[in-house]
């Protein structure tokens, strides 16, 4: 019943969410510097009755109340609107950026959670020792770090000066699995460094806790190799705070995903996204914009799900 509680109660306050991100969007788009109008003809010399005439057609000179809620109507369909530059559905535009952007945030997730165990795992058992001392060290770098720096140093290192990855540019896994592993690598490290270095130190704390406890050193006095007693006790254990943290940390990964899309040169969600600000197609910044918040609840709620999962100390009492 707690599942479908939790279930319930997500779905419902995604309502209100997306109404909110829709309003935000739609505000700071109508105050954006750029004329959809003017960026629809592409710098050709159009005539202001060129231009009035864009804008009847498109809704543009319907008072601001009138083209929110008609959005709205328009997004309780399904309907995400027609792009006003390239008279293409949003729906279509996402349907065709999306996979890119979940690819790049999955594989990304993946490195972090496997640097953050192992890193986390070793500082704590070699606690206050010099391991726990150079990956505490590490991490505080890590975190320190934004992104887009670390993808420059990668780009710099790896792919400039040994010209082991490419700079730029997108190989479709259908085309080459190889070659997109080789093209996705640097931009997923990039994302992946500064989400492993808090949760290491998350972990790391979760960990220490963990090996304090009694049924720990009972299992060790009771001559349970320290690789069993880690490994299927005080690990599990140990991962269910760091669970919460992911959720949150995934909403970064989505987030950090435009930037590091755009410095790779990756079509996905984000290089569009920031295409669409700068011509100011307003309908495809809130639809990829309210896509993204889609997805940060979605991931929530099966972080969340998990987190019941692993806990059963929560099923039981609720």
């Amino acid at each position: 019943m707690i599942v479908l509680r939790m279930l319930l109660g997500r779905v419902l306050s995604l309502i209100p969410l997306l109404l909110g991100v829709a309003l935000f969007v739609f505000v700071v788009m109508r105050f954006a510097p750029t004329d959809p109008a003017l960026a629809a003809f592409d710098g050709a010399n159009a005539s202001q009755e060129q231009l009035d005439q864009f804008r009847r057609e498109n809704g543009l000179l319907d008072p601001w109340p009138v083209q929110y809620f008609r959005f709205v109507a328009q997004l309780a369909q399904g309907d995400f609107g027609t792009s006003l530059i390239g008279k293409q559905p949003v729906a279509d535009i996402i349907a065709t950026a999306l996979p890119l952007t979940v690819q790049l945030t999955l594989l990304g997730l993946l490195i972090a959670i496997v640097l953050s165990v192992a890193l986390g795992v070793v500082s704590a058992v070699f606690r206050d020792r010099w391991p726990d001392q150079l990956i505490r060290v590490v991490t505080l770098a890590g975190v320190a770090a934004p992104a887009f720096w670390i993808a420059l140093l990668l780009v710099q290192w790896l792919a400039v000066g040994e010209g082991l990855f490419p700079t730029s540019g997108y190989v479709s896994m259908n085309d080459s699995f190889s070659g997109w592993l080789n093209s996705m690598t640097l931009p997923a490290v990039s994302l992946a460094m500064p989400v492993a270095a808090q949760l290491t130190r998350v972990i790391r704390t979760s960990m220490v806790e963990e090996l304090d406890k009694d049924y720990v050193r009972t299992a060790r006095g009771g001559g349970l190799p320290p690789v069993v007693v880690v490994g299927r006790n005080v690990l599990r254990n140990a991962l269910i705070t760091p669970l919460t943290v992911l959720g949150l940390r995934l909403g970064y990964l989505l987030g950090g995903a435009v930037v590091i899309e755009t410095m790779f040169a990756l079509p996905g969600m984000g290089q569009n996204m920031i295409q669409a600000v700068l011509d100011g197609d307003s309908a495809k910044v809130q639809g990829f914009v309210i896509t993204i918040a889609i997805g940060f609840v979605l991931v929530n709620l099966i972080v969340d799900v998990l987190y019941l999962i692993a806990n059963p100390r929560l099923r039981s009492h609720t």
